[in-house]
């Protein structure tokens, strides 16, 4: 094969620029060694039941993939993990984009490593319409607790999933419970409307607001506000005292206003700062609240059964979606049918109709 037409590595060096003097040629060979040795599935179920976490996060990378030959392995690697998995507090996070939730989460993070607990971050960045990228950003804005021993954060990117969650998220949160993990924070992408994933995938709900902007009226919708178990009024510092509480106070009010929890648990608002960490210990106190009151009326292991059989027809649903659009026959009826559909030759769901029954065909 023509060399000018293979990627280079990563660590790859442009012709006559030298690497600088600080990069260790022995350091280079060891890591692209380490990049080409590929971890057995045992290996790997050993590393993340022995709490390694490079082998943690191999094993997410390895679910996260969307190559067929991969989804066997992945399918192994959970298996094995699942009778260590189910051993934590699950605690999704949402608001909207530049409510705080990466810094709150660093302060709740430092706050529940500080008592003894290992936390894992599961961070989701939105991807792009356009180029399908995603920044990944969470790591560097979490410079404390990226250092802290028992916290773990892996970024991932929400790809055309709806609700804020990336794909893969919910067999992340049993790989981490079996590494040892006994408090999952998911932090979603705040898209403020579609949230019924991330309350299908914990514990406890709790949705981060910030006073001013009309942020209290904009954040007074019915399908959130049924969802949550708290509301935070976040950025409570400085001249932002005054109006913090007195937003807490309208969502006090407007709590009122929605119908009583099966689990048995009425809503709290709180204010807290993620700078002077001002309620945030609050904050875990009622989590351990809610946690003492749903187990003891049984709706906690409901929920979680409730949620396994949601996840159950998700993922069918999933894998008869890759399943479809990686058919090479429905791949070629679909690309013709797409121009037909383009030229007014055929309305889109009688080409749909027609596609559907192409794949229905090949499937006898």
């Amino acid at each position: 094969m023509d060399n000018k037409n293979q990627h280079p590595s990563s660590l790859h060096e442009k012709d006559g620029i030298s690497p600088p003097e600080i990069i260790s040629s022995k350091a280079v060979e060891q890591i692209q060694l380490l990049r080409k040795k590929q971890r057995t599935t045992q290996e790997l179920i050993n590393g993340v039941l022995a709490g390694n976490i490079s082998d943690l996060s191999r094993a997410v990378t390895l679910i996260e993939s969307t190559n067929a030959n991969h989804l066997a392995k992945a399918n192994e690697v959970l298996n094995a993990c699942l009778p260590h998995a189910n051993k934590s507090v699950r605690i999704g996070i949402t608001g909207v984009p530049g409510v705080g939730k990466s810094t709150f989460i660093e302060a709740f993070g430092k706050h529940l490593t500080g008592l003894g607990k290992k936390v894992a971050v599961l961070a989701v960045d939105p991807s792009s319409t356009i180029s399908h990228g995603s920044i990944l950003g969470d790591k560097t804005r979490m410079e404390e607790l990226i250092k802290d021993p028992n916290a773990y954060i892996r970024p991932s990117s929400s790809g055309e999933t709806l609700g804020g969650v990336a794909r893969k998220t919910r067999e992340t949160i049993m790989l981490c419970e079996a590494a040892g993990f006994d408090t999952i924070l998911i932090e979603t992408v705040g898209v403020g409307q579609s949230e019924t994933a991330v309350h299908s995938m914990v514990d406890f709900f709790l949705l981060l607001k910030i006073s001013g902007a009309g942020d209290e009226l904009q954040g007074i919708k019915r399908g959130i506000m049924e969802m949550v178990d708290a509301i935070v009024i976040n950025k409570c510092d400085g001249d932002n005292i005054k109006k913090s509480k007195l937003a807490k106070t309208e969502f006090e009010r407007a709590l009122h206003l929605f119908p009583a929890k099966k689990s048995g648990w009425i809503p709290t608002t709180s204010t807290c700062s993620s700078i002077t960490l001002e309620g945030i210990p609050e904050i875990w106190q009622t989590i351990e609240q809610f946690i003492e009151i749903t187990k003891g009326n049984t709706y906690f292991f409901e929920k979680r059964a409730a949620q396994n059989q949601y996840w159950l027809l998700e993922t069918i649903n999933e894998q008869l979606k890759t399943n479809f659009y990686n058919n090479p026959e429905i791949q070629k009826v679909l690309e013709s049918t797409k121009k037909a559909v383009q030229n007014d030759e055929i309305s889109p769901f009688a080409a749909a109709q027609f596609v559907l029954e192409n794949y229905f065909k090949n499937l006898k």
